[in-house]
């Protein structure tokens, strides 16, 4: 009995329901486009961290746990259809990371519709 040949791989699609832009809904240092997220980031980023994970539906610890906010970035991409790739996740997480838990905090925002872009 042989196997099916695959001839097409799942897209980004397959993940989530929401409008696929292709692109963040604010650049990476729109901070002051959402004061709250803002404020948070500077005065707290663990917090927002832990915030921005729950908001996602998922465990607020990820905040904390080290690799947790690159894992929530990579399922949000796939889940909103935001081009980028594993390494760019992990890259931003190292060196931008208080700004991209910023940006991410805002793109869940903007899609619940709690905060415009």
């Amino acid at each position: 009995m042989a196997n099916p040949a695959v001839t097409s791989q799942p897209g980004a699609g397959s993940y989530g329901t929401n409008v696929q832009t292709g692109e963040w809904s604010t650049g990476l240092c729109s901070c002051f486009t959402d004061i709250f997220v803002c404020a948070l980031g500077c005065c707290c980023p663990i917090a927002l961290g832990c915030y921005t994970a729950s908001k996602y539906g998922e465990h607020c610890c990820l905040g904390i746990v080290p690799g947790g906010m690159t894992a929530v970035r990579t399922h949000m991409r796939l889940t909103y259809g935001i081009q980028g790739t594993i390494c760019n996740d992990a890259l931003m997480g190292f060196f931008c990371g208080f700004c991209d838990v910023c940006r991410m905090a805002r793109e869940i925002r903007i899609r619940n519709g709690e905060t415009s872009s």
